[in-house]
């Protein structure tokens, strides 16, 4: 496993996080969601592959996940080999600290969050999304006090305009407060709106990128069309704008997905992650596993190394979308 910096930060990550949305109490609409018992030979297979960067979020499962991995932390490894990030902004309750990013619901999420994980720190604290009804100093400010009382040692950020994410950083900065270190967006061969501003700005600032989604839900992963897995079959096709998640242009680069994998003799998932990773931008994909097969081909595309023509070849059909950043 390769290790790297996150960002212009101190903090070694993975090269491959192993994305935990897939652990918690499964659900009508989510029945490919694996509880203790199911996820914890995939927590052991990552040890064993190397994937020491774990992600989660207080809204997973409602607090499940993050309870799963905290159990996982203490059955399979130690809490100081592991590089632990979780999540504040999305609803996990009613009342005034219950979502968003108020100083109230930082103080109050966190807080959850360590009990449920059972641990007195995360590595890396992360904003869910951007709040446009609270103050970004009021944000930062907070976000700045939890890192000064060890509940997290560093800060990042996901999904949101590139100017909203300058703002919030310049706020961090005039009033000496902690700037966030990495930004988690959702970047793939079908979705690659990131690139237009933010990487920039990523690159500029130092700040290290970690898609989410980064197989576009398994699109990339099979041949056109093919929802053979619970978890396809589920996946939403449209966005909460009601604006379609895929479009028919997708299936050229899909096409070209499955060529250079038959050529390769490879998983198609190899070939989709290996042009993600090969931006200088990106640090650490997020993966979310549900089968061994998962992580082992998400490993497997460390080594694989495009060429010019591949990378023009699953480039090329690309048409422009919105972002998401519901």
């Amino acid at each position: 496993m390769e290790h790297t910096r996150l960002g212009a930060s101190g903090l070694r990550v993975s090269r491959i996080a192993l994305g935990c949305m897939s652990f918690g109490k499964p659900f009508e609409q989510a029945p490919w969601i694996l509880d203790d018992a199911e996820a914890g030979p995939l927590f052991r297979q990552a040890l064993d592959l190397g994937i020491t960067f774990w992600d989660t979020a207080n809204y997973y499962g409602r607090g499940t996940s993050e309870e799963i991995v905290g159990r996982a932390l203490r059955k399979y490894t130690r809490r100081e080999d592991i590089v632990l990030a979780t999540k504040v902004f999305l609803p996990m309750g009613e009342g005034p600290g219950g979502s968003g990013l108020s100083r109230r619901a930082i103080m109050e999420q966190v807080d959850a969050s360590l009990r449920r994980l059972d641990t007195d720190y995360v590595d890396l604290y992360q904003i869910h999304r951007y709040d446009p009804d609270v103050p970004v100093e009021e944000t930062m400010e907070a976000l700045h006090d939890v890192v000064k009382a060890g509940k997290a040692r560093y800060l990042g950020a996901s999904s949101m305009w590139a100017w909203r994410f300058a703002k919030m950083q310049e706020a961090a900065s005039a009033h000496g407060w902690t700037r966030f270190v990495s930004m988690q967006d959702q970047y793939n061969l079908v979705q690659r709106e990131e690139e237009r501003e933010m990487f920039g700005l990523l690159a500029d600032q130092g700040v290290g990128c970690l898609p989410w989604s980064p197989l576009a839900g398994g699109l990339v992963t099979r041949p056109w069309g093919e929802r053979s897995t619970s978890r396809a079959a589920s996946n939403p096709t449209r966005d909460p704008s009601g604006r379609p998640m895929f479009l028919e242009s997708d299936r050229a680069i899909v096409d070209a997905v499955q060529r250079i994998a038959d050529a390769r003799g490879v998983p198609m998932a190899q070939v989709a992650l290996a042009w993600v990773l090969h931006n200088p931008v990106v640090t650490s994909p997020i993966v979310g596993a549900t089968k061994p097969g998962h992580l082992a081909d998400a490993v497997g595309a460390l080594d694989l190394r495009l060429t010019e023509e591949e990378i023009a070849s699953l480039e090329g059909p690309y048409t422009p979308r919105e972002p998401t950043y519901f």
